[in-house]
This record gives structure tokens, sequence and C-alpha cells, in this order.
């Protein structure tokens, strides 16, 4: 991917999945997000004057990411997230498209704005679907951190895809990632793409971390965007948005992906 963002950070030295995983997993962590130019990202991260390592698998430098959002009928998991309700969560497969691995994730959202995923290995056949052991383990997550399971059947309501470049900063054993060609398609719908941006997440501990200090330098403030929610706001303008409303007008630039393939 010479012209996505790792063509930009070849100079950069690897570090191995175990070693990343090993140094940062943050499994409980503080994310925040911003979404900007990917030219500016490639200029930005070009000139950083701090220790930087890029994730290198098998020679590769990029990777595809497919994920599945699942709701009840009702939109509960949305809905939650679209109010700010502190008990909320999220239910996703998510599938590393290079190695075929899937996993089944629940996301909740712990103390003081942390991010707590626990996940278990899920058969590809089943990435849009969930099986009955999958409930029972969403179930008794979700009883576990929220105290209560969905209201209702769980189906696929938004599927996600992009390419993901991390990198880990070893001076604040803090990561980040950049996903770029970042796509949203309801079922039935057809895939809209994120033009010209690319999203980048932060992961560190309570305090800040050096990437987040030179994007606050740079004027760039975390944006309020979720994989999930956000794009179901942004194909679904008839659900409640307000808390995206600002990323969505100033930020989100959607095309037809199928102009962009062209």
């Amino acid at each position: 991917m010479s012209a996505g963002i790792a063509g930009s950070l070849r100079h950069l030295p690897a570090i191995g999945l175990e070693e990343l995983n090993a140094a940062a997993a943050l499994q409980t962590r503080v994310d925040r997000k911003y979404v900007l130019p990917a030219l500016q990202a490639r200029q930005l991260l070009g000139a950083f004057e701090v220790d930087l390592r890029i994730l290198e698998m098998d020679g590769k430098r990029t990777f595809d990411y497919d994920s599945v959002y699942f709701d009840t009928p009702q939109l509960d998991s949305y809905l939650l997230a679209a109010r700010g309700r502190r008990r909320r969560y999220k239910i996703r497969t998510r599938t590393y498209v290079d190695s075929a691995a899937s996993f089944l994730e629940v996301k909740t959202e712990g103390s003081r704005e942390a991010t707590v995923k626990d996940r278990i290995p899920y058969h590809l056949a089943d990435r849009s679907r969930i099986t009955a052991e999958g409930l029972a383990y969403i179930n008794d997550t979700l009883t576990e951190t929220i105290g209560g399971v969905p209201s209702g059947p769980l189906e696929p309501v938004l599927e996600t895809r992009y390419r993901r470049t991390s990198l880990f900063l070893p001076g604040s054993d803090s990561r980040a990632t950049l996903d770029e060609a970042v796509t949203w398609q309801r079922p039935g719908g057809r895939p809209w793409l994120l033009d010209g941006s690319l999203v980048l997440e932060t992961k560190s501990g309570s305090t800040a971390g050096p990437l987040d200090r030179l994007l606050w330098d740079s004027g760039i403030r975390p944006s309020r965007i979720s994989k999930f929610a956000t794009g179901m706001a942004a194909l679904c303008p008839e659900l409640p948005g307000n808390r995206w409303h600002r990323t969505l007008q100033r930020h989100l630039n959607l095309i037809p992906a199928a102009a962009a393939a062209a």
C-alpha cells in the first residue's frame, strides 16, 4: 500500500504482533479519536520526532479489517450511544481479512470513559450472525459488566471495512491506529466511503500520549466518532444523531464506494 499512510512511514522500524501485545495490549484503555485529511496525517507523522514503531506481519504493514455490528430491532445499542447512557455496549464480529481470523467482541463503557473489550474466537462462516454459543457469551458478558442483556434478538445492522496501520510509541507504552478507506454499508444497501480522510485513534492510559499532544499543538482536536454509531447516523438520517452532528457536518465526506473504485 505504497500510496497509503504505511508507504509514507516505510522508514520506521517494525514491531511484531507478539511484542506489541506484550508491551501495549491495552484491552482496558482510553481511546481518543480524530478525523483528519490523509495528507495532513502523513505530514504530521513524517515530522514527528518521537520514537515510533510500526506493526509488521509477514512483510505487511497495512491490514484489511471487516466488522459486522449487531443490534436489536429497536436499535437499543445505537440509542444507548445516541443518548449518552453510561451502561452502553456494542456487539460486533471483527474479521482480520489477511489472516481469515474472526472474533466476537463485546465492548462496554467502564469507569472514567474507559472502554473494556471482551472477545472470543468466532467461526468465519458465522461472522454475519449470532450463534447460540455467541449469544450465551454476549449475555454472560453483559450481565457481568452492565447488569443486563439485550431486550430482543440481535441482527446485523451495519458493516464496516477499512485498511489499518498500527503504531507503537515505546516511550509512553501507548499505541495508535490509522484507518484508511473507511467504508460503511447497511444490510442490502450500497457501500459509502469516507473520502480523503482517515480515522486516527490513540490508545493510552488515563493521560494523553505524545501523539495526542502533537495533534493538539497542530490545532486538531478529538472528534466524536464511532464507526458503529456515526456510521448508523450518517446512513440513517432519520435516527437521532445529535451527538455526532458536528462530526457529520465537518469531517465526513461520504461518496459511493463504487465511484471511488471507478
